[in-house]
C-alpha cells in the first residue's frame, strides 16, 4: 500500500490529479494491474488515499514546527502560517490536490475529514490560548451573530471543547481561509514573477496583518 502511495503521489506531481490511473500506477509498480485493484478498487480511492496521506503530512510538518517552538501562542501562529507555506512551496501538487482546483468527479469521502481540520485544529487551540493570556483585544462593537451562526459557533465550542467566543470565532474564521489564500496565491503563482521583490518578507506582513485583524495588539 506504501507503493501504491508513492507512485501515486510521483503521477500527481508529473501528470496532475485529474490523470491519475490506477493501470499506470501498476505498470510502475511493475505488477498486473489486478493486483493494485486487490488494495484499491477505483481512481477515487486513490485519490482519497493521496488526500489522506498529504493531510496528514501538512498537519504532522505543523505538529513539529509547534513542537520546536512552544510557549507564545502568537509566535506560534507566525510558526504554524510559515510552516503551512514551506510546506505547501515544497510539495505543491499535493498542495494543489488539498487546496487547489477540484477534480472533476471527486467527492471526499468522510475520511478525510479529521486529517483535513488538523491544522485548522492546530489554529483554534491557539485562539483560544491567545485569548485566554489576554492577547487578543476584543472589539469595541461586538459582532451581530443570527441565531443559526450563533448555534453553529456553539457546536464548534463543545466539539473542541475551548473557550472560544463568538467575535473570535468570527475572527477566527476570517484568519484561516486568508492564510491558505496568500499561501495559495504564491504557490499558484497568482502574484507574477516579478510583482514582489521578496515574498518570504511579503508573507511575514501578511501574518501581521492577520494578527492584527484577529485582535493582536503588542
Amino acid at each position: 500500500m506504501n507503493d501504491i502511495v508513492r507512485i501515486g503521489r510521483e503521477h500527481l506531481a508529473t501528470q496532475g490529479a485529474a490523470a491519475l490511473s490506477l493501470r499506470a500506477v501498476a505498470r510502475d509498480l511493475g505488477v498486473v494491474s489486478s493486483a493494485v485493484y486487490r488494495y484499491v478498487g477505483s481512481r477515487d480511492e486513490l485519490l482519497t488515499l493521496l488526500v489522506v496521506d498529504g493531510y496528514n503530512a501538512l498537519g504532522d510538518a505543523v505538529d513539529a514546527a509547534l513542537a520546536e517552538n512552544p510557549g507564545d501562542p502568537i509566535e506560534q501562529l507566525r510558526v504554524l502560517g510559515r510552516t503551512v507555506r514551506h510546506w505547501a512551496l515544497a510539495e505543491p501538487a499535493r498542495y494543489g490536490l488539498l487546496f487547489g482546483t477540484p477534480v472533476p468527479g471527486y467527492h471526499a469521502p468522510e475520511q478525510t475529514m479529521d486529517p483535513g481540520i488538523r491544522v485548522i485544529t492546530a489554529m483554534l487551540v491557539l485562539f483560544a490560548r491567545a485569548h485566554e493570556l489576554g492577547l487578543l483585544r476584543a472589539p469595541s462593537a461586538q459582532p451581530r451573530v443570527s441565531a443559526p451562526l450563533a448555534t453553529s459557533f456553539a457546536r464548534i465550542r463543545d466539539e473542541f471543547q475551548l473557550d472560544l467566543p463568538d467575535w473570535l470565532l468570527v475572527r477566527g474564521a476570517t484568519f484561516w481561509p486568508s492564510l491558505f489564500g496568500a499561501v495559495s496565491a504564491d504557490v499558484f503563482d497568482m502574484y507574477g514573477q516579478n510583482s514582489f521583490a521578496d515574498r518570504d518578507e511579503l508573507f511575514d506582513h501578511q501574518l501581521d496583518a492577520l494578527l492584527d485583524m484577529l485582535g493582536y495588539r503588542p
